[in-house]
């Protein structure tokens, strides 16, 4: 039997979310086949740079930041873990950083380094649990961070990002709920999404689009 494609495997998932939560149907024949990508090729050091760069900052004034830090760095390319290392937290607090933030960018460049934070082919061998453990111990790297690559990066089709703000606003629109849901709350209502749960998430953030 032939391998299915990621394009294949989705429209699989749509239509077993739909037979397994009806209250999908409407949204999923609106906002049409779900668009997630996976990243074949990808850097996740790169990726976690630039996740950490943009944390409680507008994507434009992120993007002049993480600019800086190319520039500064590597000549306008993203740095390299030993790069980053190599230079002093002043610095890294002068392309705009917070030295919350220029902590991070370092103990990451450690991390990566060290091989706690895994190259993408041996990322792609790992199962959720354990790339979730894994990245998390780097500082400033939360669960939603590591969920977001999972889902956007590596493809993976059951992450459940109950703390996210979108999705849980989006559930509570499409089950009427009279207040927002709590993510305890939401996790337990994804089992029935299994396990499909990251393309249920993609149709919940379409919800809030109208």
């Amino acid at each position: 039997m032939t391998a299915q494609t990621f394009e294949q495997r989705l429209r699989v998932a749509e239509r077993a979310l739909v037979k397994a939560d009806r209250r999908f149907a409407r949204i999923v024949r609106h906002a049409g086949p779900c668009r997630l990508e996976r990243a074949t090729h990808f850097r996740p050091f790169e990726a976690l740079l630039t996740s950490i760069t943009h944390q409680q900052l507008s994507g434009k004034a992120a993007a002049t930041i993480l600019g800086r830090v190319k520039e500064r760095l590597a000549a306008g390319r993203f740095p390299t873990p030993a790069q980053v290392l190599a230079t002093r937290l002043p610095a890294l607090r002068a392309c705009g950083l917070s030295r919350a933030k220029a902590l991070a960018v370092k103990d990451l460049a450690k991390k990566t380094l060290d091989g706690t934070v895994p190259a993408a082919r041996e990322l792609h061998r790992l199962g959720d649990d354990e790339i979730i453990e894994r990245l998390t111990t780097v500082r400033g790297i939360g669960r939603w961070t590591v969920e977001m690559v999972l889902m956007f990066r590596l493809g993976r089709l059951d992450v459940m990002p109950v703390d996210d703000l979108g999705v849980r606003k989006g559930y509570s629109v499409l089950a009427k709920l009279p207040a927002l849901i709590a993510p305890k709350a939401l996790l337990a209502e994804s089992v029935r999404w299994a396990p499909y749960r990251t393309v249920a998430s993609w149709y919940l953030w379409r919800v809030l689009e109208g």
